[in-house]
């Protein structure tokens, strides 16, 4: 009988650490999944947009997706038996991406995501081309199988993204991050707040990676399906681990079928 208890490891690193020993790290304490920050590959480096010369160095920084920044995470991933989130600068032309892959525990590659709603109002991201489409695949873990979406930081704030993926029967989004969580200078914890309320709206669970301070200011969280917080850090480096009960969110999907019934076609 398996364990229907998923645990999640949001890594709240920077962009130098150790991949290897993160995800072995993660595996060890019992995750099934270990989640990233967003374009973990070059940490979400800026540039200055007036000097060319370091536009195109930050462009050189893009990786392809058969090259040795993934292939180490699915050899770890591989190694250790345990899923993984990892994002980077894909390569693109005209321009990059900037992406997610959820790779299983054999090392497969079972989710390709590129970021749907860039943040094209200031770099690095005004750089990168938009994804077009939100995909959701069943994975196998020890918990048994499991619904799985990936939105990518600004992707939370957007209904259609969430839609899109209430519609594939997500039970689980995971959220690789690079913004402040909860100690904004302008306007707080509200980012925070809406993870919480988009989790209470879609009843799915919300599990967000962020990096830590000073690249921001940490706090990345696991939600549960009625936007409690299950587990949350504060902003030093570290693994923020925790469990969402699979059993207890499916019923609540069925009870709670009116706050996902807008989201869904009139054949659903």
């Amino acid at each position: 009988m398996t364990n229907a208890s998923l645990c999640i490891a949001l890594a709240q690193m920077a962009a130098d650490a150790d991949i290897e020993a993160v995800i072995g790290r993660a595996h060890g304490e019992g995750a099934d999944i270990v989640v990233f920050p967003e374009m973990m590959s070059n940490g979400y480096a800026s540039f200055d947009p007036a000097d060319e010369l370091a536009r195109v160095a930050w462009l050189d920084t893009a990786e392809p997706l058969d090259g040795c920044w993934v292939d180490q995470f699915r050899s770890a991933a591989r190694r250790h038996g345990i899923a993984v989130v990892a994002t980077l600068l894909e390569s693109g032309v005209p321009k990059p991406f900037n992406t997610a892959l959820l790779i299983d525990a054999s090392g497969k590659i079972i989710l390709h995501q590129r970021k749907r709603h860039i943040c094209f109002f200031g770099t690095p991201e005004e750089a990168c081309a938009p994804g077009d489409r939100s995909a959701v695949v069943r994975m196998m873990t020890a918990a048994g199988e499991v619904a799985v979406g990936i939105m990518i930081c600004m992707d939370r704030e957007y209904s259609d993204v969430a839609d899109d993926l209430v519609r594939q029967g997500a039970e689980i989004v995971l959220v690789p991050n690079s913004c402040c969580l909860h100690d904004d200078p302008d306007i707080g914890d509200v980012r925070l707040c809406g993870i919480r309320a988009k989790a209470f709206d879609t009843v799915m669970a919300i599990a967000v990676a962020n990096y830590p301070a000073p690249k921001d200011d940490g706090h990345s969280v696991l939600v549960d399906p009625l936007g409690r917080i299950v587990a949350i850090g504060d902003a030093s480096p570290g693994l923020v681990l925790g469990t969402i009960d699979l059993q207890a969110l499916r019923r609540l999907q069925k009870s709670e079928w009116f706050r996902r019934a807008p989201r869904l076609s009139p054949t659903q």
